[in-house]
């Protein structure tokens, strides 16, 4: 994946991890599969730093869902 295309993604998934509730149609593990193939593509400790925010926000939905 090419940075350009690499930044356009994590700029998506925060923009949408930031709206997404535990009962969008869109099921939570389906974000965490683009995040995780997002992560194995960063290369830059700016990069790591927003996925890590973005796997933080959404491991807190995926434990409201559990409750």
């Amino acid at each position: 994946m090419n940075h350009h295309q690499l930044e356009k993604d994590i700029q998506h998934l925060e923009h949408v991890i930031s709206h997404i509730s535990a009962e969008d149609r869109i099921p939570l593990s389906y974000w965490r599969n683009r995040i995780d193939s997002v992560s194995d593509a960063v290369r830059v400790p700016a990069q790591a730093s927003r996925i890590k925010r973005l796997n933080d926000a959404l491991s807190a939905l995926e434990e409201r869902q559990k409750n």
